[in-house]
């Protein structure tokens, strides 16, 4: 009988972070789903995307230590989703360390370590300084480095 493993997450910006939560996620059984979140479900937990649902699941579906990709809903679909697929492992980065403790009545629950310096929100809040809004707040910032600095010459 395979072991089957399951994941949940949002997935924007794909980066070697998710890529190595995968890979070690596919290590602990022999089938490993992901329930990539679509934009509607972020929108409910006022989640912005950069990369559409579309484009995210397809990222996911090609990546070689996923065997299926699936939408996530909703919080509650977990249950069933683990039910439906005879999941035997939940799987889940340790920064959500204990907020899935409920689904061990159902299979095991894992709690996996991040790849340390990167996330998505990190890579989010670097895009930031490029958007047009911050442009007048860098000026602003350059002019009084400068100001500064011309009173030490």
């Amino acid at each position: 009988m395979n072991k089957i493993v399951i994941t949940y997450g949002t997935f924007d910006l794909f980066h070697i972070g998710h890529l190595n939560l995968l890979k070690r996620l596919k290590e602990l059984g022999d089938y490993l789903i992901v329930a990539v979140s679509t934009d509607e479900f972020n929108a409910g937990k006022d989640k912005q995307t950069i990369v559409p649902f579309a484009d995210r699941i397809e990222i996911v579906r090609n990546i070689k230590y996923v065997d299926m990709a699936i939408p996530e809903a909703s919080w509650a679909q977990k249950v069933s989703d683990i039910k439906q697929y005879g999941v035997s492992t939940f799987g889940m980065g340790h920064d959500w360390e204990g907020k899935f403790d409920e689904l061990k009545e159902h299979c095991e629950v894992v709690y996996l370590p991040r790849t340390p310096n990167i996330s998505s929100t990190d890579v989010k809040k670097l895009l930031k300084v490029l958007d047009r809004s911050h442009v007048a707040d860098l000026k602003q910032a350059l002019d009084l480095i400068s100001s500064i600095v011309g009173r030490f010459e």
